[in-house]
């Protein structure tokens, strides 16, 4: 078994972030879906549709949500699977954070957890010319 990963994203990110990175390492080795918040989606049926995703996705040992933009509409969402057994959610999401994930597929929801934030967190530098 291995931890579910469930994406909520704003228009296009979602997409391009889980291709890239899928790109990069030549496959996807966690499962993941993607749900997408478009301006005019009604957050009360993607909170029923990330319901069902995380049902699919849990295979014993949890789900990760990743969502980009904290206090947003995907994040108050995954904010409100929050007070599911074994469901941890993440934001701020980038490329860094999901190779991070993406590299450590073996860890459990709490390590994986801790990889996305440092993956993040460790991916942001200033370069000086």
């Amino acid at each position: 078994m291995s931890v579910g990963l469930l994406i909520i994203t704003h228009d296009g990110i979602g997409p391009a972030l889980l291709g890239t990175a899928t790109f990069m390492l030549g496959n996807c080795p966690l499962q993941a879906k993607l749900l997408t918040a478009s301006r005019d989606c009604d957050p009360d049926e993607l909170i029923a549709e990330a319901n069902e995703e995380i049902k699919s996705l849990d295979e014993g040992d949890g789900v990760l949500v990743l969502t980009d933009l904290y206090g947003s509409t995907p994040s108050n969402i995954a904010g409100r699977l929050c007070g599911l057994n074994k469901v941890k959610t993440v934001t701020g999401l980038n490329l860094s954070m999901l190779i991070r994930i993406l590299n450590y597929p073996e860890l459990g929801l709490e390590e994986l957890a801790d990889k996305a934030y440092s993956g993040a967190r460790d991916g942001i530098k200033i370069i000086n010319s």
